[in-house]
């Protein structure tokens, strides 16, 4: 099971509460909200960095089971998260040197850079939830359309009814293979005859 999906959602709320408290920062002014926020926006840098990784080990995973168009999509998901790492890094060093140094400036450009990156994150994590929902499963209906359509046209030129028959068999072999793979790779719990009932 890929750790992304499971550790994705600090990279969007850890941004969200800091950026939060650096607004709350600017119009208050005091060193202990200072303090905090810039605290709060190492944390989220740290968590960034830390999806992004979790990310580029994940897509490699994924890559095989998306459509052409999905694929683009993963690359520039993929970029942007390492931009958006880059670029939080950057505004937790510029944050914590305004904090230190006691320069409300920096900390101030600091916080509206950190409320640009946070929008810019959910945007990102609009478009990791299209890889997933819009090109991910879908290539697992095509994987099986393409295995029955194969199986049809491959039953059609046997001669033996046992011939067909083995060559469904094998079809439906090679779906529950996909579909077992797929859902590992996704973290989904396959379905028991238990359940269904």
């Amino acid at each position: 099971m890929m750790l992304h999906p499971a550790t994705v959602h600090f990279a969007m709320v850890l941004p969200l509460v800091a950026s939060t408290f650096g607004v709350i920062y600017l119009f208050t002014k005091t060193e202990g909200m200072s303090k905090i926020s810039s605290r709060l926006t190492l944390v989220s840098a740290l968590a960034m960095i830390g999806v992004w990784y979790t990310g580029n080990q994940a897509g490699p995973q994924i890559f095989q089971y998306l459509s052409e168009a999905g694929k683009h999509e993963l690359l520039e998901h993929k970029a942007l998260g390492l931009y958006l790492a880059i670029a939080i890094s950057f505004i937790a060093i510029l944050k914590i040197a305004g904090c230190k140094t006691h320069k409300f400036i920096l900390e101030a450009v600091a916080v509206v850079l950190l409320v640009g990156v946070t929008a810019t994150t959910f945007l990102q994590g609009k478009h990791g939830g299209e890889i997933v929902y819009e090109y991910g499963m879908p290539f697992k209906v095509h994987s099986i359309e393409t295995n029955l359509h194969k199986a049809v046209k491959n039953a059609d030129e046997a001669d033996e009814d046992g011939d067909k028959v083995e060559i469904y068999e094998d079809a439906i072999d090679d779906i529950d293979s996909i579909s077992q793979e797929i859902n590992k790779v996704y973290g989904l719990q396959e379905e028991t005859e238990e359940d269904s009932e």
